[in-house]
């Protein structure tokens, strides 16, 4: 039986242990979209910078913060944490923004609202002996070209900018001397996601921020994700001590609305084996060093036709054998949005779906979300572009996985869906401090459904040794 909460979790040879010396195999979710929010977590269109903006100029800034705190605050309550601990999870990945702990116009100045909030889940979970691991999603210039690094330039200039970096650095320390006695946060993951398209950049980072954190606190675990969003770890050499190296083991046939398991997705055959030959490709360089095997994200996207959703949730129990079977811990994405793909949804029924189910209808058709789109109804526009720059620039590769990506990405989700951020905020305009108050209490645990095959699925597998 695994033992919680006795001194620091740390690592030893392949596996976590706790204060008492007991291997803890961490298993849970990523409570996404409660300090960085996403599009499709949400219904908003963009990135969240941009988003804020513009309901802060339909709202007035003090009616927008007290709106995003109190839907924050929805978000993830006592009842979500008593439903995880139900289920058996011991480990919740926490993703946030640097924007809650520091503004690019003060830079190095530290927010402690920001410290505020990252507590309340924290003790949310360590109530329930859940343990945390904290997770800096957004970084200052975006470390990642993606939407979840809030990222509206698409280009991942953290890398860039070593002012960028010196902010990161900063942070870090002050989140270790902050949380260094916290029994229950398991440990810091240090950015999530990170493509540096020269390979260069990451390590060199890591060799400055591991030995910052560690002067400040040397005692929790480090979380560190590869290069190419945590799939690449060829530019690490001896790992550090303390550390876990997690992988992120997204399935493309748990991710594309079209194909079949087992059978062939975008060029590809899909099946038990090849998922394991993927995890096991990723999972190389912690198996290599003989250090803990982690999956940090990993999980299908939801459809709602009973006949894909089957073949979805075969592909996850396949991928919940496969790691039990190599003894790895993991962190299934995510726990709550509107339904797309968390353990539980936001209702239809609830006054913030009747109001933006329409809006999040026109992004689907429009393909403005870059995670879980059907790019059907606009194929007709976006592939002559992806055949145009095949033709004309045939070497050309789109950094991080291909042209076809590259483009479905960036089309939709700048020439699309940044008209229709001022669309999202305009819903909200006109509306009293009662109805904005309904909307951000839409996302509390009494207004959403558990997702009841994953919830099954989570607990059974929680219960295996």
């Amino acid at each position: 039986m695994e033992s919680r909460g006795s001194g620091f979790l740390r690592t030893s040879g392949t596996q976590i242990i706790d204060g008492l010396g007991k291997p803890i195999r961490l298993r849970g979710v990523n409570l996404g979209g409660i300090l960085n929010m996403e599009h499709f977590v949400t219904g908003f269109a963009g990135t969240e910078t941009m988003m804020r903006r513009e309901v802060a100029r339909a709202l007035g800034e003090e009616r927008a913060r007290e709106f995003f705190d109190r839907q924050i605050n929805a978000m993830f309550g006592d009842d979500d944490a008593a439903l995880l601990e139900g289920l058996g999870v011991n480990c919740v990945r926490i993703g946030f923004n640097y924007r809650h702990f520091e503004d690019d116009q003060a830079p190095f100045e530290l927010k402690t609202a920001g410290l505020a909030a990252l507590d309340r889940v924290v003790e949310l979970c360590a109530r329930r002996r859940i343990y945390s691991i904290l997770d800096l999603h957004a970084l200052p210039g975006g470390q990642n070209a993606g939407w979840h690094a809030d990222n509206p330039t698409h280009l991942p200039l953290f890398w860039q900018h070593r002012h960028f970096q010196d902010r990161a650095v900063w942070l870090w320390e002050k989140l270790a001397s902050h949380y260094r006695s916290n029994r229950w946060v398991a440990g810091y993951n240090l950015l999530n996601e990170p493509a540096d398209p020269t390979g260069q950049a990451v390590a060199a980072f890591y060799r400055r921020v591991i030995p910052a954190i560690r002067a400040v606190d040397p005692d929790h675990i480090l979380f560190i994700d590869g290069n190419r969003y945590a799939t690449e770890f060829d530019i690490f050499d001896e790992p550090a001590e303390n550390a876990v190296y997690t992988c992120h083991d997204y399935a493309i046939a748990s991710l594309r609305a079209q194909g079949a398991y087992p059978g062939v997705t975008a060029g590809e055959h899909w099946d038990a084996a090849a998922l394991e030959a993927k995890f096991l490709e990723r999972s190389q360089f912690a198996r290599s060093t003989g250090t803990p095997v982690y999956v940090g994200e990993f999980g299908p996207i939801y459809t709602g036709r009973p006949d894909r959703d089957a073949e979805l949730y075969q592909i996850l129990d396949d991928q919940l054998e496969i790691y039990r079977r190599h003894s790895a811990g993991w962190c299934t994405w995510m726990y709550k949005d509107l339904g797309r793909q968390g353990l539980v949804g936001v209702r239809a029924d609830t006054p913030y779906r009747r109001l933006y189910d329409p809006f999040v209808a026109k992004k689907q058709r429009l393909a403005t979300d870059a995670w879980g789109t059907d790019y059907s109804a606009v194929a007709h526009l976006i592939d002559p572009i992806v055949d145009l720059v095949r033709r004309e620039f045939p070497a050309y590769d789109g950094y991080p996985w291909g042209t076809e990506y590259w483009v479905h990405t960036l089309v939709p989700h700048i020439v699309f869906a940044e008209p229709m951020v001022a669309d999202y905020a305009a819903i909200m305009a006109g509306l009293d401090d009662r109805q904005l108050a309904e909307l951000a209490d839409s996302f509390q645990f009494a207004n959403c459904d558990t997702r009841q095959g994953l919830a099954d699925r989570l607990r059974a597998d929680l219960a295996a040794a």
